[in-house]
């Protein structure tokens, strides 16, 4: 998730991380005096999300997990936020942790007794710095993380088809059974390969309509795999709540509402 401003900025992390994190971002933006809130739209990611400045719940740091539908946060102020943007498959082995184990909070986790730290980079606009904090913390972590060939391989494929590749499909690119995949992956992530699958071709869809909002329904059915437009939109309203024609026209209003991946 992340604001579509100008502020917005990506890092890549370290070649150790990447089989686990897609990238480190930084995004701010000011949300005023008065108490506002703001969505967060589902996607294919989970998020380790360290928020500074504004007051507001959930508290910092918290995981954003895979979500089924938008979720309203709140916030006053002055709003910074440092994200590591996570495949779904391998942050549980980077936390060391199960799925889900504290729900949105990390109280005891390590990473989270960073947060006094990176607050003070982030207040004097040190962000670099505030990276860099985070990604020794990890690679402290990285050795002792046994990475999981079947799910390594599975999710290479869920990424190159972005949505689009049956799980069958990808049970043959892991080297697995569909039913010992799916075993795993949920076992690790919380969902099943189906679920992570249908929320990255709706992100794709999303992202479209983002960066163009004119785009065509139909096309965009045809190209990411769905039987029809009517599809689409069904599966569109699932996770978003609302038509891709509705959610268009906000995106020519307000091209920067809301948190999106791009």
């Amino acid at each position: 998730m992340y604001l579509l401003e100008p502020s917005h900025r990506e890092y890549d992390p370290p070649a150790v991380l990447r089989d686990a994190i897609k990238c480190f971002w930084y995004d701010t933006r000011e949300m005023g005096e008065l108490d506002s809130a703001f969505e967060v739209l589902p996607d294919g990611w989970v998020e380790i999300i360290f928020r500074f400045g504004s007051t507001g719940e959930p508290s910092s740091p918290f995981i954003m997990g895979l979500l089924s539908q938008p979720v309203r946060l709140h916030a006053r102020g002055r709003l910074d936020i440092i994200g590591i943007r996570c495949y779904p498959w391998a942050v549980s082995g980077l936390l060391g942790r199960p799925p889900g184990s504290e729900g949105w909070r990390m109280p005891d986790h390590p990473i989270a007794r960073l947060q006094p730290m990176l607050a003070r980079c982030v207040q004097a606009g040190r962000i670099g710095e505030a990276l860099a904090h985070l990604e020794r913390q990890l690679l402290q972590a990285r050795p002792h993380i046994a990475l999981d060939g079947m799910l390594a391989r599975a999710g290479a494929a869920l990424r190159e088809g972005q949505g689009t590749m049956p799980v069958s499909a990808v049970a043959a690119a892991a080297h697995a059974s569909v039913r010992t995949l799916e075993r795993r992956f949920r076992q690790v992530s919380g969902h099943t390969v189906k679920e992570v699958s249908s929320l990255m071709r709706f992100e794709q869809v999303r992202n479209a309509l983002v960066r163009d909002p004119h785009a065509g329904i139909a096309g965009l059915a045809h190209a990411l795999g769905y039987v029809d437009q009517s599809h689409l939109s069904r599966e569109f309203r699932r996770y978003s709540g609302t038509s891709p024609a509705v959610f268009a026209g906000r995106r020519r209003r307000d091209p920067f509402g809301g948190f999106v991946q791009a």
